[in-house]
């Protein structure tokens, strides 16, 4: 996921794939060196395919994306992270040339100004060495208003939906030299994925879950960079810049007996996916339970066949299952831990490590305040102390967390 949620835009100020890439890159660690272990060196992948996860009438779009890691001297373990270079939208960048003035081949380092636009500069959001370009080149009140922005100031109280193009129509007839405008965008970003397969289970090959971003502002649709490059316009058969991202504190404990419960809604369950894979193919002894939910199940039950499988086969002990548009009261993931409150804590006593991928603002929040009353109330301890016991199982690395 990206990390799956979040998640990149072709327009737009607020990226869900660029804060999510920002989030996973918080917590990195400095690479080995090697090709492909940084952004700063990535290597080239080729481009597999794309299968929409969702059912036809789901009002959700979400993505199995896989890549072929033959002859990048890439591996990974489960719980790392796939980060993918994209490419901007063709039709997003001509409009920002039109915008200008400028012709699409003119020539910058060696390459055409389109293709510097496409494949090497952010266009979302718009930085600030855009605003002072622009103060240079105009007057009177726009030039204030540049000027403002340039400070991080809002003079019309529309600074949080301005990316290059919208700046560009804002300040119309504003034609800044095509070199000056490439050195004052900020330079393309990576974005992040949780891996969603095991090495075990398919050598050679990494997936992630991608959900595809579109919103509107205005009269223009926005769309994620990477999640619709992805979606949409990636061909099997390219080659894309990529590189792994370690894990640090996220994975399988080292004892394939220990039980797990990992909470992962929406795109939150791609490295449990990976993880249930890796058990599967090492026939892990240890328990497994999972707490997915989406909006329909009919709909968007990503992996449903898997996951019976998984259960069948006894390498998912348990489902559980949240749906928040199949009725009229909205059921989330935390709400099923609440339901099952005694066997979590009785799997917790046992020794069970605790997961939580996906949405850090809400989601991750809810799931831990929801723990800690499972302790209160199935633990007999007070909320201090509940609070105290989750607190500790983070430090002991038993409760670990891929959230952005």
């Amino acid at each position: 996921m990206l990390k799956a949620l979040v998640e990149e835009m072709g327009g737009g100020a607020l990226d869900p794939d660029e804060e999510a890439a920002k989030a996973k890159a918080k917590t990195a660690k400095p690479d080995d060196g090697r090709p492909g272990r940084s952004r700063d060196n990535p290597v080239a992948a080729m481009f597999l395919s794309c299968r929409r996860l969702n059912g036809e009438t789901s009002g959700k779009s979400t993505y199995h994306v896989e890549f072929d890691l033959a002859g990048t001297g890439l591996d990974y373990t489960v719980g790392d992270s796939f980060g993918v270079f994209p490419h901007n939208d063709p039709k997003l960048v001509d409009a920002v040339l039109a915008a200008v003035g400028a012709p699409a081949d003119f020539p910058i380092a060696g390459r055409s100004i389109r293709e510097v636009l496409i494949e090497e500069t952010s266009l979302s959001p718009a930085p600030d060495a855009l605003f002072e370009l622009i103060s240079y080149i105009t007057g009177g009140e726009r030039r204030k208003k540049a000027q403002a922005l340039a400070k991080g100031h809002d003079p019309d109280g529309d600074a949080d939906t301005l990316d290059v193009l919208a700046v560009l129509e804002k300040f119309a007839g504003v034609r800044p030299d095509p070199e000056a405008l490439i050195e004052a965008l900020d330079p393309l970003q990576p974005r992040l994925y949780s891996i969603s397969s095991s090495p075990k289970a398919t050598p050679g090959r990494v997936s992630l879950s991608v959900d595809a971003v579109r919103y509107q502002i205005g009269r223009r649709e926005r769309t994620g960079v990477a999640s619709i490059f992805l979606s949409r316009r990636a061909e099997p058969g390219m080659k894309l810049k990529v590189y792994v991202q370690k894990a640090h504190g996220f994975g399988l404990p080292p004892d394939p007996s220990t039980p797990i419960i990992m909470v992962g809604p929406g795109t939150g369950i791609a490295p449990f996916r990976a993880f249930l894979h890796e058990r599967a193919q090492v026939l892990s002894p240890g328990r497994a339970w999972l707490f997915f939910g989406h909006q329909h199940e009919a709909t968007d039950f990503f992996y449903r066949d898997e996951l019976e499988g998984f259960l069948a086969a006894g390498v998912l002990t348990k489902l559980s299952t949240a749906w928040s548009r199949d009725d009229t009261k909205k059921v989330y993931v935390q709400d099923r831990m609440r339901e099952s409150g005694a066997e979590l804590w009785a799997w917790l006593q046992e020794g069970a490590y605790f997961y939580v991928c996906g949405d850090a603002k809400r989601m991750a929040k809810d799931v831990d305040v929801a723990l800690c009353e499972i302790a209160a109330r199935h633990g007999g301890l007070e909320a201090d102390l509940a609070r105290r016991f989750v607190d500790q199982l983070k430090r002991d690395n038993r409760y670990q967390a891929d959230v952005y």
